[in-house]
C-alpha cells in the first residue's frame, strides 16, 4: 500500500499565508456581526449562534470553523463553541477590547490600498490619491464617515490602553507641567494628571480633536482645574511652555512633518525641558509582525513609515534634541527620552 507524501512545511505554511486575507475578513465578519458578544459562558452551537446574531447557520458555522484554526473560538466535542482568550477581544465589553481595531484594519478602502502595495514600494510614496482622488484624511471625513468614526474609536481605545502603561512607566522627576502634543482627546494626559496630583497639564491636537476630549479633562470634570487644552497644528506652531512634552505615535506621517513638529517643539521649550517621544517600532520589539504590517498600511495610506530605534534616534538629534534613555513601554511602544540642551 502507498501513502501520499506530506505536504513539505515550507509549502503549507506559504499557501496559508496568501489566504491571509481571509483570516483578517473573517475576523472582520465575526466582528460585525457580533459573535463574540453573542457567545456567553455557556456552550453554543452555530445554530443558537446563528440565531442570535441573525445569520445562516451552516454559512456561520463555516466561519466559525475557520477562525478556530487561529484559535478564535474553539470547538468542543459536541460541536458547541466557546471562548478563547483572542476570542474574548472581539465583545465591545472586553475591557481590552480589540473590536474596533480589527475593524480599523480591514476597512473596505483597505482591500483596494492592499493590491497596490508593489506600485507604493516602487514610489516610496502613496497609493491613496490615485485610488480615490484626494489625501486620506480627506478622503475619510468627506466620503466615508462610518469609516471615520471607526477609526476615531480605534484611535481611542488603542491610547486609553496604552496610556495606563505610559503612566506607569513614566517618571515624571521633577516636572510641574506636561504637554500632551498630538495628544488626540487626552487619554495619556488624563493618566499622568490622575497619577501625579502636583502637576498642571495641556493638550494641544485639532480643534475637531480636542472638541471631544476625555471629559475628565473638560469643565466639570474631575482634572479640569489643572488641565488646559489647547486647539492648534503642531505642525505648525507650538504654543505651549511646559517641562515635560510627550509626543505618542504622530511622527510617523512623514519626514516632514515629523521635521516641523520637533522643530516647533524645540522653539518653545525652555533650555532642561524634556521631550519624550513614544513610538511603535518595527526592530527591537516583540511585536515586528503587528508593526511592520502597519509600517505597509502608513505606506499605503499616507506615504509615512514606523521608526527603526536608530531612524527615531537620529530625527530627535537632528532636530537638536539629546536623547538619553530608550525602553519599553509594552510590547508594541518604546519610550525615548530627550532633553533640550541648555
Amino acid at each position: 500500500m502507498t501513502t501520499a507524501s506530506a505536504t513539505p512545511l515550507p509549502a503549507m505554511r506559504l499557501r496559508e499565508l496568501v489566504f491571509g486575507a481571509a483570516c483578517a475578513a473573517a475576523l472582520r465578519a465575526a466582528a460585525r456581526l457580533g459573535v463574540a458578544d453573542a457567545l456567553g459562558e455557556t456552550p453554543a452551537t452555530a445554530a443558537e449562534l446563528a440565531a442570535e446574531v441573525k445569520a445562516q447557520p451552516r454559512a456561520l458555522k463555516r466561519l466559525l470553523r475557520a477562525l478556530t484554526c487561529y484559535s478564535i473560538f474553539e470547538e468542543d466535542k459536541e460541536g458547541r463553541f466557546v471562548h478563547t482568550e483572542m476570542s474574548r477581544l472581539l465583545r465591545k465589553d472586553d475591557p481590552h477590547s480589540l473590536r474596533d481595531i480589527s475593524l480599523w484594519c480591514t476597512e473596505p478602502w483597505t482591500w483596494d490600498a492592499w493590491p497596490l502595495l508593489d506600485q507604493a514600494v516602487r514610489t516610496g510614496g502613496s497609493v491613496f490619491g490615485d485610488l480615490y482622488g484626494k489625501e486620506f484624511f480627506d478622503y475619510l471625513h468627506a466620503d466615508a464617515p462610518e469609516s471615520a468614526q471607526v477609526f476615531n474609536r480605534a484611535m481611542t481605545t488603542s491610547s486609553m490602553q496604552s496610556a495606563r502603561d505610559v503612566a506607569e512607566v513614566l517618571d515624571l522627576g521633577g516636572a510641574k507641567t506636561v504637554a500632551d502634543i498630538g495628544g488626540g482627546q487626552g487619554h495619556v494626559l488624563a493618566g499622568l494628571l490622575e497619577k501625579h496630583p502636583h502637576i498642571r497639564g495641556t493638550l494641544l491636537d485639532l480643534p475637531r480633536v480636542v472638541a471631544a476630549a476625555d471629559p475628565r479633562l473638560l469643565e466639570g470634570g474631575s482634572l479640569a482645574d489643572r488641565a488646559e487644552i489647547v486647539p492648534g497644528d503642531c505642525r505648525e506652531a507650538m504654543p505651549v511652555a511646559a517641562d515635560l512634552y510627550v509626543i505618542k505615535n504622530i511622527l510617523e506621517w512623514d519626514d516632514e512633518s515629523t521635521r516641523r513638529t520637533l522643530a516647533n517643539v524645540m522653539a518653545a521649550a525652555s533650555p532642561g525641558a524634556r521631550v519624550v517621544v513614544i513610538e511603535n517600532l518595527v526592530d527591537d520589539t516583540p511585536s515586528m509582525t503587528f508593526t511592520t504590517s502597519m509600517d505597509l498600511l502608513l505606506l499605503l495610506n499616507v506615504g509615512g513609515a514606523k521608526h527603526t530605534r536608530e531612524s527615531m534616534i537620529s530625527r530627535m538629534t537632528e532636530s537638536g534634541l539629546v536623547v538619553g534613555d530608550v525602553r519599553p513601554v509594552n510590547a508594541y511602544l518604546h519610550l525615548f527620552d530627550s532633553v533640550v540642551p541648555g
